[in-house]
This record gives C-alpha cells, sequence and structure tokens, in this order.
C-alpha cells in the first residue's frame, strides 16, 4: 500500500481519539475551559451517560462573534502566544484541541456573548463540519452542547460502558473539580435530576460537604503544609482512619487545581496511613500541590491526566509528611456515638482537640509513675504492671482478650493485644532514633535453618533486624546461629521467634517502609496475647502506657486499638433515651 496523506476528515477522527476517549472527556475539557473562562457557575447537564446529550453552561468571559470559528481549528488557543508558556503553564487547558477533537466526534452548538456585548453569537457544527452560524440572543457566557458522540463511529461508540458506568464517571469528575474549586458553583444533572450541587461560597469544607455528604465529610481532616524556601505546600483533607474504602478510587489528587492521576502519590499517602489502615484498605483524600509552574510539566500526555515533576523526591516527603501530621494530630477513636444531628456548617468541623481530647482524661497528679511495659516481654510484662491510678477507670476484662474501661464519655472496649503493640512498636520506633538496640545474648546460640523466602527476607533486612536487637551469623548457605534477640522478647523459642518475624515483614514489606515492617513484626510478637489473663493493676498500668504513645488509637498494623460506646448509645439500648 503507497503512503498517502489521509484525508482531512479521517485524520480529524483519529486525532481527536487522542484527546476524546469517552463522555467523560468532553466534559473534562468543557469545564476546564469553563474554568479557564473565570466562570462563577458551571451548570453540566448529561443524558444517556453522556452518550446521547452533554450540555455546559457557564458564566464566564465568553468568545466574541469573531473568535467563534477559529476555535474550532486545531491548535487554535487563547492561552499561549509563546513556546515560552510551555514552561510555566497556569491555565488548565493549553493545546488547542479540545473543541476541534470534540466536533470531529458529534454534533456541537455553541452559544457565546462576552460580557458586555449587546448580542451573543451561535454556530452550529456536524462530525467537524460548520452548519449554520449567526448572531443571536443569549445570556453572557459560553453554552456548549454536544450531542451523538462517536455517532460517525461506530466501532468506538460500541466499546462503551453502561450509561450508568459512563454518568458515575462524570459524577467523579464534577466532584473532584467542585473540591478543587469551592469558589465556583458547579451543578450536575443527569437525565433530568440534579445529582450535586454546591454552594460555590468559596469554603473548602463546604465543598467537602455537598461532594461526599455529612458522614464522610464530618471525619475529614484538614491538612496544610508548605515549604518557604521552594515555594512547595500541600493543602486540602484527609479522611480520618475510621473512614476508609476498598478500593483508590476516593483518593483524589490536583497539582495547582489541575486534576491529575498519580502513582507516586497515592502511595506517599497509602505511606503516611501505614499502621493506622488495615490491609487493602483506602483512604478517602482530596489533595492539592502547590508547585511553582516551572517545576512542573502538564504537557507530557495527550489527554493531560498524568504530569512529570522536577524533584519527585521532594514532592513525595512534604505529601507524605504533611498527612501523616495530620492523621498522628486529629485521629479519633473508633465510636459508636449519637447519631448526626445534620453537618448544615463547618463550624462544626472536628478540631484536633475534639477529636482526642476525649480518648484518655487526665490521670489524678500526684502518684507513682507507671511501669513501663514497653521494654519487657509478654511475660515480664506482666509482673511490671503494677499502679493502680489510670486515666481510664478499669472495669473488667471480657473473654480474657478485651479491657472493659469507662471515661466520661461513656464505655471503651480495648484490645489487650492491640494495645500493647502499639505501646512496644513506639519505644521501638524511640530506640531506634536513638540508635540504642536492646539486645539479650542467649546463653548458648540457637542454630536457625531459613527457607529460600526467609533466607531472602533475611538479607533484604539485615541492617533493620541488627538495629533492633537481633545477632545473626551466617552458618551454611540457609543456616544462621542466633546469639542475641531483641531485650523485649521472651528468651524462650529464639528461632521460632525469628522466622514469625520474618513471615510478617515478608507479608508486609512491598507496601511499607522495611524499618517499620520489623518493628511492627517484633512488636507484634513481644505483645501481651489475646487469652491471657490480666489483674486490674495489669490492665490500668496498660492503658496509662497507651495514653503516653504518639498514636494510641491504632496497633501498627492498622487495627484499632480501642471502641468508644457513648453514653447516648448506651442509654438508647436501655431505653433511657
Amino acid at each position: 500500500m503507497p503512503i498517502r496523506i489521509l484525508p482531512p476528515a479521517l485524520a480529524a477522527q483519529i486525532a481527536a481519539g487522542e484527546v476524546i476517549e469517552r463522555p467523560v472527556s468532553v466534559v473534562k475539557e468543557l469545564v476546564e475551559n469553563s474554568i479557564d473562562a473565570g466562570a462563577s457557575q458551571i451548570t453540566v447537564e448529561i443524558r444517556g451517560g453522556g452518550v446521547e446529550y452533554i450540555r455546559v453552561v457557564d458564566d464566564g468571559v465568553g468568545v466574541p462573534a469573531e473568535e467563534v470559528p477559529l476555535s474550532f481549528q486545531r491548535h487554535a488557543t487563547s492561552k499561549l502566544d509563546s513556546p515560552d508558556q510551555l514552561d510555566h503553564v497556569a491555565t488548565m487547558g493549553f493545546r488547542g484541541e479540545a473543541l476541534p477533537s470534540i466536533a470531529a466526534v458529534s454534533h456541537v452548538t455553541i452559544q457565546t456573548r462576552p460580557h458586555g456585548e449587546t448580542a451573543g453569537f451561535r454556530m452550529a457544527l456536524r462530525w467537524g463540519e460548520p452548519l449554520e452560524s449567526g448572531s443571536e440572543g443569549c445570556a453572557p457566557g459560553t453554552t456548549l452542547e454536544v450531542a451523538e458522540l462517536f455517532g460517525n463511529q461506530p466501532a468506538r461508540r460500541k466499546f462503551l460502558r453502561s450509561a450508568q458506568s459512563e454518568t458515575a464517571r462524570v459524577q467523579e469528575l464534577v466532584s473532584s473539580y467542585a473540591l478543587a474549586f469551592p469558589e465556583v458553583r458547579f451543578r450536575l444533572l443527569n437525565d433530568g435530576r440534579a445529582s450535586l450541587t454546591t454552594p460555590g461560597n468559596d469554603q473548602p469544607r463546604e465543598a467537602v460537604l455537598a461532594v461526599y455528604g455529612s458522614q464522610i465529610a464530618e471525619n475529614m481532616l484538614e491538612i496544610h503544609a508548605e515549604d518557604p524556601d521552594t515555594g512547595y505546600a500541600v493543602e486540602g483533607f484527609a479522611a480520618a482512619p475510621s473512614v476508609s474504602r476498598a478500593n483508590r478510587t476516593y483518593m483524589t489528587f490536583f497539582v495547582n487545581r489541575r486534576l491529575i492521576q498519580s502513582r507516586m502519590l497515592s502511595f506517599a499517602v497509602e505511606e503516611a496511613y501505614a499502621g493506622l489502615l488495615q490491609t487493602k484498605r483506602y483512604p478517602v483524600t482530596a489533595i492539592n500541590l502547590v508547585i511553582p509552574y516551572d517545576e512542573v510539566d502538564v504537557n507530557s500526555h495527550p489527554a493531560k491526566r498524568e504530569v512529570r515533576f522536577h524533584n519527585d523526591n521532594r514532592v513525595f516527603s512534604l505529601t507524605q509528611r504533611a498527612v501523616r501530621a495530620a492523621l498522628v494530630a486529629n485521629s479519633p477513636v473508633p465510636s459508636l456515638a449519637a447519631p448526626s444531628n445534620g453537618f448544615s456548617s463547618f463550624g462544626n468541623f472536628p478540631s484536633s482537640s475534639r477529636a482526642s481530647g476525649v480518648v484518655f482524661p487526665a490521670s489524678s497528679g500526684g502518684g507513682a509513675k507507671a511501669p513501663d511495659i514497653a521494654g519487657a516481654s509478654g511475660a515480664e510484662a506482666l509482673s511490671l504492671l503494677g499502679r493502680p491510678a489510670v486515666p481510664l477507670r478499669v472495669v473488667g476484662q471480657l473473654k480474657m482478650t478485651y479491657i472493659v474501661a469507662e471515661g466520661p464519655e461513656g464505655m471503651y472496649l480495648v484490645d489487650q493485644h492491640a494495645a500493647h503493640e502499639r505501646v512496644v512498636f513506639d519505644r521501638l520506633l524511640k530506640r531506634r532514633e536513638e540508635m540504642v538496640p536492646a539486645s539479650q545474648p542467649l546463653l548458648s546460640p540457637v542454630s536457625v535453618e531459613l527457607t529460600p523466602s526467609h533466607a531472602t527476607t533475611l538479607q533484604e533486612n539485615l541492617e533493620a533486624i541488627a538495629t533492633y536487637g537481633f545477632q545473626l551469623e551466617p552458618f551454611g548457605e540457609r543456616t544462621y546461629l542466633l546469639r542475641a534477640v531483641p531485650s523485649i522478647l521472651a528468651p524462650d523459642e529464639p528461632g521460632k521467634a525469628l522466622i514469625d518475624i520474618l513471615d510478617m515483614a515478608t507479608l508486609e514489606g512491598l507496601t511499607r517502609q522495611k524499618e517499620d515492617v520489623m518493628a511492627a513484626s517484633i512488636a507484634c510478637h513481644a505483645a501481651i496475647r489475646a487469652g491471657q489473663s490480666l489483674t486490674e493493676p495489669e490492665m490500668s498500668a496498660l492503658l496509662e502506657q497507651l495514653e503516653r504513645t504518639p498514636n494510641p488509637h491504632t496497633c501498627p498494623h492498622g487495627r484499632p486499638t480501642m471502641v468508644h460506646f457513648s453514653s447516648y448509645h448506651v442509654e438508647r439500648e436501655f431505653g433511657r433515651r
């Protein structure tokens, strides 16, 4: 087949496929144009998942009549006028391909009127070819209607998903931009019914409420961190660990308020939640990164879904630390509390003090310091626990697994293993920072034969293992002599303890930092077990040690250490409310 130039119509359809993949692509391009036009109100209407009909109305600056035909030509844009601007793109759109790409695969009608003009302009196109145009009365701003999407490309159309699935994508997109632009009033109509309306009052927390509802919004924690030296900043919201989802759909990221997808940012946030969420649970976030325009490349993806950063490590570190700081400061105890009376304003948004202040009431002064159980093994800890004065009043033990305690806000059930695990874990991290490994030499070295997978895990974590007090030396191909163990471990069966810890490190090592995995594994093996009977002084001292940890609400593996039953809940169950 000879080489030849493609017909213009076919070339336009191929080019359109790079930008317009499905109805949500159309909505994205049109909404971004409305934002760049300075709109304060944007209404999106779809029918049939957007395949049948899409309509986007804004009150932006509008387009002069003489420029409307030009806007449907490829590479025509008002957002760039020199190559130098590609290094610091500050707009949502910049390629000049959106309108011609949409018009190439649909019927498009545009009505627009600049502010100050007495009349507007209307133009209709079919598969990219103009049909009619002329003056027409309309409100200031721009209205774009798109019908019969992919009507000239049945092969593309048949690969679209169901109307419900396409609608969900549009809903997700509009909701995301509503979070990024709280000063814009968004309205989404689906087959004539309003499915989203935001206030547009420039209050980010009220935008969160409109998008997610009160149940999630009440548990969203505000994030703000900046680096004045570089101009980098992180802002937005992240949900408390008590609110999580089974996939990453609810993790939303923006760069300079541009909606993006980034595996690196997802991993940074997941690292921030390490030890706070259970395995295969993901947080709800809406995070915007403020980055100097010349340090981010927004021109690396045809549909603008991905960006490239000049300094990946700086972006990762700032995001991870900002989210982690908010979580540690604000994470509440899981609670069975009174039902919400509504979330009418963000004046009731939970602050740091509200989130954690009622968890552990202050203990009475004047008593001796509680014995330190963090540095003892599970068996030794029980002999060190002794002081009866506690932050929460111990009532008893349930099934030799849960400590029942009373506080000013109701009843608490504390998982004794998870609680002690958190205490031991935090002590291990402190010793690691102080470079003080606490080893307990064995009377005689223990020979430990490892499987190939255990041997690989050991080699990968050898430095971390030594940091925590294990002393090993090779004694054959996969055999090691164990000469010392961390002092918090019971001396019985040290070889089994090492293998158990390697097992846990193997399971968790793909998603968490190696040092934290090792500390969590050692803490789990050293902690008091479920089914172990505790005396009241032992339970009281454990609760006081838990109170002193930086994050007392979850164990290192993300399970809650306690559950709160509010006074309201208890009284309601007994018919007193």
